[in-house]
């Protein structure tokens, strides 16, 4: 089975759909978090079934936290432990933490700074980078023009990242673009965090290499010009956060997420056939490993499904990064993760089928490998 953390498959919401005249006559739904965080009566677009609203208290899930002070600085025991702790994790629900991981506490504050300063812009200025169907970077207020039903209370703001290094300012020049040259540090902070992460996601590839048996470098090279997404996630206040989510349950379809929460609480994840949170550390990142690499695993190592809540006093915000591999690496398990006991699970591909597939023909959640394995197969044929 592609991933096991969920046994009843929610019913998936639907792209809008031409209705009745009153229905096309009707105001286009707008997010609009400085009029929605103060209402007490949710559009209904928003408000969830009963079986997926939020629950009151989850259980902490147990995650390790991965020191990883010793394994920068060489300490091969350190490695070796760092690296067993991981495995166990991954193959349990794909969810761990990681502390002295080199980052600047002050990178991090800032990244966090910045954010506040552009969500609390007004609406028409922050418009200004809308995301257009389709594509993977702007501005997202929800996802009011792409679904019609169980939207997310949140606004985003996404972003590619490329390690190659003929696009060191991709990041920069793109919100530059967008938002005019006056966020041009805005542009930098972001810039050299996304690099930060870049650099984190391939220390973290040596240890899930070293954990599979298939070395420090098999993954880090793989991932070592990758082509990612930063997004920005802003959570608002809600006056009824039991009837919504911020974020609906979902496996990541990237292959790495690095998570940098605030301190307010919202992250929850689903094992053992119930929901866990996750409770805010500023000092640490929350990784999980997603479908992508998943697939390079040969579904050793599993993508959990998880996801957001939220409250109705305090905005939530965090800093995710996805790690992709480059557009024209084929993602396809080493050959020591496939034998006669453990088979090919899914099919060749590459990340832009993937991501194509998911934001023109699916919306992710815990079944989205396993649809776009059927899809690959029905093309094919």
């Amino acid at each position: 089975m592609a991933i096991d953390c969920i046994t009843n498959v929610p019913s998936m919401p639907h792209p809008p759909k031409h209705g009745t005249k009153e229905e096309k006559e009707e105001e286009p739904l707008v997010f609009d978090a400085s009029l929605l965080r103060h209402q007490h009566h949710l559009p209904k677009q928003f408000i969830w079934p009963d079986e997926e609203k939020p629950c009151l208290n989850p259980p902490e899930l147990v995650v390790p936290l991965i020191d990883l002070r010793g394994f920068l600085s060489g300490d091969p025991f350190a490695a070796m432990e760092a690296s067993r702790l991981v495995g166990e994790a991954c193959r349990k629900h794909g969810f761990f933490l990681v502390v002295n991981h080199g980052i600047d506490s002050r990178l991090i504050s800032d990244a966090h700074r910045f954010m506040d300063d552009f969500f609390e812009l007004p609406l028409s200025q922050k418009q200004g980078a809308q995301r257009k169907p389709g594509e993977p970077c702007g501005y997202a207020s929800s996802f009011t023009g792409r679904f019609s039903s169980k939207l997310p209370w949140k606004e985003t703001l996404s972003f590619q990242f490329s390690a190659n290094k003929h696009s060191q300012n991709l990041v920069k020049d793109y919100l530059c673009q967008k938002m005019g040259h006056e966020f041009e540090q805005f542009g930098m902070v972001y810039q050299e965090y996304c690099q930060a992460m870049s650099d984190l996601s391939l220390v973290i590839m040596e240890l899930l290499g070293m954990s599979l048996g298939v070395g420090r470098t098999c993954f880090r090279e793989f991932f070592d010009e990758n082509n990612s997404i930063m997004r920005l996630n802003y959570y608002p206040p809600c006056q009824k956060p039991d009837l919504t989510l911020g974020t609906g349950p979902h496996c990541d379809p990237t292959s790495l997420t690095i998570l940098h929460q605030d301190k307010v609480g919202g992250l929850q994840v689903y094992v053992d056939n119930e929901w866990h949170s996750i409770s805010p550390n500023f000092n640490a990142f929350v990784v999980n490993v997603g479908d992508t690499f998943m697939a390079l695993s040969n579904g050793r190592y599993k993508s959990c499904l998880h996801r957001a809540v939220v409250n109705s006093q305090t905005t939530r915000k965090s800093l995710a990064f996805f790690l992709c591999p480059r557009d024209d690496k084929v993602v396809t398990p080493p050959s020591e993760l496939v034998d006669h006991v453990s088979p090919r699970m899914y099919p060749d591909f590459t990340w832009p089928m993937f991501h194509e597939f998911t934001q023109k023909h699916y919306r992710a959640d815990m079944n989205t490998l396993k649809q776009f394995t059927d899809w690959v197969q029905r093309n094919k044929s």
